[in-house]
């Protein structure tokens, strides 16, 4: 899909090179089309145009489901219990904006890429939201997440990071 939004305008830019080369030069490609040329060319002309005007928007409208989050599958399912879905909101609202996760196309960049960064458990979410991240010198704040909202938290990154 990338690749024909990428060919189409060169595509386009070749045709009018052919018609300035087959009328003749640049002068009488200019004659021709100040004159509306024959017949032909402004059928050809029209079919050119239409043509991409239909194919273009079909391309893009085809291929977007893969922009609407690339994660239709884990958006659309519904989670295992409400502790989850809890989990989910509150990641929204609170996670998004630093840490990147593809089930709710958060795309973060001062926190790590939850989907990237090894086997996500529980345990190890729980530890990094009451530890204020895994490593010396992380910049996400302790406890940032308390009680039963860090553990609904870590019960939704656990089902879906790396999914």
């Amino acid at each position: 899909m990338g690749i024909a939004l990428f060919l189409i305008p060169w595509v386009l830019v070749g045709v009018g090179i052919l018609f300035v080369a087959f009328s003749g030069g640049p002068g009488a490609a200019r004659q021709a089309y100040l004159t509306k040329g024959g017949r032909g060319f402004a059928v050809v002309i029209v079919l050119i145009y239409v043509g991409a005007g239909i194919a273009v928007p079909a391309l893009v409208l085809a291929g977007g489901e893969e922009k609407a989050g690339g994660t239709a599958a884990l958006r659309s399912d519904e989670l295992a219990d409400a502790d989850v879905e809890e989990g989910k909101t509150l990641f929204e609202q609170t996670c998004k904006s630093c840490h990147s996760l593809a089930a709710v196309n958060a795309r973060g960049v001062t926190g790590p890429n939850l989907d990237e960064i090894g086997k996500m458990t529980p345990d190890r979410v729980t530890a990094a939201i009451e530890n204020g991240g895994t490593e010396d010198g992380a910049r996400m704040p302790k406890a940032l997440l308390v009680g039963e909202d860090a553990d609904d938290v870590a019960a939704y990154v656990a089902s879906v990071a790396q999914k």
